[in-house]
């Protein structure tokens, strides 16, 4: 099942996209898909009203379309996880996961307008596979536990500004937590409809040009692993995000570095996740 969040900023409102292709409305299950949703069985409310034709049809035409999970608690990422990212960069590859943690006020729709930042000369791209939390995971006794605890997937452009990134801090805050840094979207999948999360291929285009072609299965880290790995250390709750990183083909790793400039648009899809493109525009 795919879920969905529409209308202006702000003023989103759940639903559900139908095998059809046709959109309904959630809204009398629910007021966002969020957190307490998830946690709460939501989805398996959604997807036996969606069965009984007890659910409204909206006509999403002209609408925009939003981030699919409403105000997560936390966007946990997860740095140089794919080898040939690590070795394009020039950064070991990690003997443990690298994690630092993203700004979830960045989170925006999938079609959004990206602010470079001012004073910004290195705005790069990465295309990611997020994962969305269902329930809690806390202290996780062994990896096998994870797929439990995940309410499905969806696409993260985990935006990152190099020179804030790795010149002006010891710390990755400054170049990954700046306004729209973090598109997300079209739809949430649910973990059912995606099968084996690590056989997904992510590609990302600038200006219609290919960047990145990747796969899910080059992860170093699977995300069975990721998510058992991060509830030894913080307690990951029903709505909180985990992008867990990109491959190579980032601006940083490429001959000339061509970082992104206004009016630049960049196209992400993964495997049966969608597609989301947005225009870079200057701040």
């Amino acid at each position: 099942m795919k879920l969905l969040r529409i209308g202006a900023l702000g003023e989103e409102a759940p639903a559900v996209l139908g095998e059809d292709g046709r959109v309904f409305a959630l809204s009398g299950l629910t007021g966002d898909i969020d957190g307490a949703f998830l946690a709460s069985g939501g989805i398996d409310r959604a997807r036996a009203a969606l069965a009984a034709g007890e659910l409204p049809e909206v006509d999403p035409a002209g609408l925009r379309i939003g981030a699919p999970v409403a105000r997560p608690g936390k966007v946990v990422c997860v740095g140089l996880n794919y080898r040939d990212h690590a070795e394009e960069t020039g950064a070991p590859v990690p003997s443990r996961p690298v994690v630092f943690m993203k700004d979830p006020s960045t989170v925006v729709g999938p079609y959004d307008r990206v602010l470079i930042p001012r004073g910004s000369v290195k705005t790069d791209w990465e295309v990611e596979l997020a994962v969305v939390m269902g329930h809690q995971a806390r202290y996780l006794a062994d990896p096998a536990d994870a797929a439990d605890c995940i309410a499905g997937y969806t696409i993260s452009n985990d935006v990152s500004e190099r020179e804030f990134q790795l010149e002006f801090s010891a710390q990755w805050d400054l170049g990954k937590s700046c306004e729209t840094f973090n598109p997300m979207g079209p739809w949430l999948v649910t973990a059912d409809e995606v099968g084996d999360p690590q056989a997904l291929g992510l590609r990302l285009a600038v200006n219609g040009e290919l960047r990145q072609d990747g796969n899910t299965k080059n992860m170093i880290f699977d995300i069975a692993h990721l998510v058992w790995y991060l509830s030894q250390y913080m307690v990951l709750n029903p709505g909180d995000v985990i992008n867990t990183g990109t491959p190579a083909g980032v601006a940083l790793g490429l001959p000339g570095t061509p970082y992104l400039c206004d009016g630049d648009a960049v196209e992400l899809s993964i495997d049966g996740l969608g597609t989301q493109r947005q225009t870079f525009r200057n701040a």
